[in-house]
């Protein structure tokens, strides 16, 4: 029993570590915002949008642009801006202290 929860912890720790290294790298990665860009730039030659509303798109991907190079470069990120830096969990009976599980009751041999 403690060998399958073992692997069960082990197993979801992993994932977990994956789950937020593709967060990582997706809030590194400023090739997504040059592309909604150059979409915008696009749709104001074909008149799809107006200057007004293409200056704002601009204004907007040109800061979370220059935000994601800031924090590469290990600058300060703008104030309330989230990071995964990794993942912890914690599981009934391995906190110190905290409530464990129920110990199955022995048999007494005759």
């Amino acid at each position: 029993m403690i060998l399958l929860d073992t692997l069960f912890i082990g197993g979801l720790r992993f994932v977990l570590g994956r789950i937020a290294a593709a967060v990582d790298a997706e809030l590194d990665d400023d090739g997504r915002l040059r592309e909604e860009l150059l979409a915008a730039q696009m749709r104001l030659e074909l008149g799809e949008i107006g200057e007004a509303e293409y200056a704002e798109l601009e204004r907007t991907l040109l800061a979370r642009i220059d935000e994601i190079r800031t924090r590469r470069a290990g600058g300060p990120a703008r104030p309330g801006a989230l990071r995964v830096t990794g993942v912890e969990a914690t599981f009934l009976g391995e906190e110190a202290g905290g409530p464990r599980a129920p110990a199955r009751p022995r048999r007494r041999r005759r």
